[in-house]
């Protein structure tokens, strides 16, 4: 293993899953899912797609790939497949490249990407996917349909979700005429369905991605703290879409009582829908926002956001990582970094990551659980110095300055 595997803060262990006369060796990591073991509804995916009579797939794609063991196990069993794998958490990403070169497979390409919307290729023979059960009705109905666009002739799609949404899939699959349901398999838990298309799509492919059309729209909201309002566009799988939780709330009004600072560039981490981009926005006006974050869902939300609120396309700058590395940026004025309740060596890197690119008078707000706080407090004593702190309902904002 080398050494930045090795320093991964974000390890948890590794999972050995064996499968037809092959046995795969998983990174996994605590914050992504499935973390325990390969779950239920993968293993019974790849079981009725390795026992099904099929043609060899010569090209797959795996949409959502997480750590990689739906891709990276079909392209062992399947070894002449080129294999693309796509999820939305630059985490995943990570994990699913590193799996790839612990198993030693290559014809493999792992990239970020929302549903179809960033697929570098299309003709594939084969779609697969763990469809979450929180990606929402438009979501999962845009993934079942809109898959005639990518596939070869005579391509296979075969899916699974958990028990809940067994009927909803079922509905689609069967309001589709073009599609022809060739399994469908129950377990406990979960049920898989493989279809083909009849034909050429029935309608032609739209000249607009599923994020411009608005499939991941939630709900649109005002939203009112202090003398703060503004709209929010919502999406479905990211939190807070029609109200805010305690920990952003208590930081939008941190923010609005920082003693008058000169923003010149700021930087949010985990920005979620936006909400905390668009305060930063609305109150200091800088003239770059550099938005960070592991879900590629939340980036564009939060940019179309900031839009939204008048704040101009050219100011704001997207970066898809799971840490806080600012490479090709100027020092900021302001870091916002929302902690996720992940490792504490995790949130530890990401606020020790900030002192490179903080500028002189910089200060960094950071949001999170209290408990979380008052461990970053004692971890980053001489690091940094804290100006002040304040709770509310468990949670803390720390303002710290170097």
């Amino acid at each position: 293993m080398n050494d930045a595997m090795d320093e991964d803060v974000y390890f948890k262990k590794v999972v050995t899953f064996r499968a037809w006369k092959h046995s795969l060796q998983f990174r996994v990591s605590q914050d992504l899912f499935s973390s325990h073991d390969i779950d239920l509804g993968t293993k019974l995916l790849l079981r009725t797609i390795i026992e099904a009579d099929y043609d060899r797939p010569q090209k797959v794609l795996d949409i959502g790939c997480g750590y990689g063991p739906i891709g990276l196990t079909l392209k062992s069993v399947f070894t002449s497949a080129l294999v693309h794998m796509v999820d939305r958490d630059a985490l995943a990403i990570e994990y699913s490249r590193q799996n790839a070169v612990l198993n030693k497979l290559t014809d493999v390409e792992v990239y970020g990407g929302l549903g179809y919307d960033d697929l570098k290729t299309a003709e594939f023979d084969l779609i697969v996917s763990n469809i979450p059960a929180k990606a929402g009705e438009s979501v999962i109905s845009y993934l079942l349909k809109e898959s005639v666009y990518y596939l070869a002739h005579n391509g296979v799609v075969a899916v699974v979700v958990v028990k809940p949404l067994e009927q909803f899939v079922e509905k689609v699959l069967e309001n589709t005429p073009p599609i022809s349901v060739l399994l469908k398999r129950t377990r406990p838990g979960h049920s898989v369905f493989h279809y083909q298309f009849a034909g050429k799509p029935p309608v032609p492919q739209p000249d607009r991605s599923a994020f411009e059309r608005g499939v991941y729209d939630r709900a649109s909201s005002e939203f009112r703290v202090g003398n703060l309002k503004f709209p929010i566009r919502a999406a479905y799988g990211l939190p807070e879409f029609d109200s805010l939780s305690y920990g952003s709330e208590l930081a939008m009004r941190a923010l609005q009582n920082l003693p008058n600072p000169i923003v010149q560039r700021a930087a949010i981490f985990n920005p979620g829908q936006g909400h905390l981009a668009v305060a930063v926005w609305k109150l200091f006006r800088p003239e770059r926002i550099v938005l960070v974050d592991r879900d590629l869902l939340a980036l564009r939300f939060s940019r179309l956001n900031l839009s939204l609120n008048e704040c101009p396309d050219e100011r704001v700058v997207v970066s898809h990582q799971s840490g806080l590395t600012l490479t090709n940026e100027d020092e900021a004025d302001l870091f916002v970094i929302r902690l996720r309740e992940e490792s504490r060596d995790a949130n530890n890197m990401v606020v020790k990551q900030t002192s490179k690119k903080l500028s002189k008078n910089g200060i960094i707000l950071v949001s999170a659980s209290s408990t979380a706080i008052t461990r970053l407090i004692d971890d980053l004593e001489g690091i940094f110095s804290v100006r002040s702190r304040e709770r509310w309902r468990g949670n803390s904002v720390l303002i710290l300055v170097k």
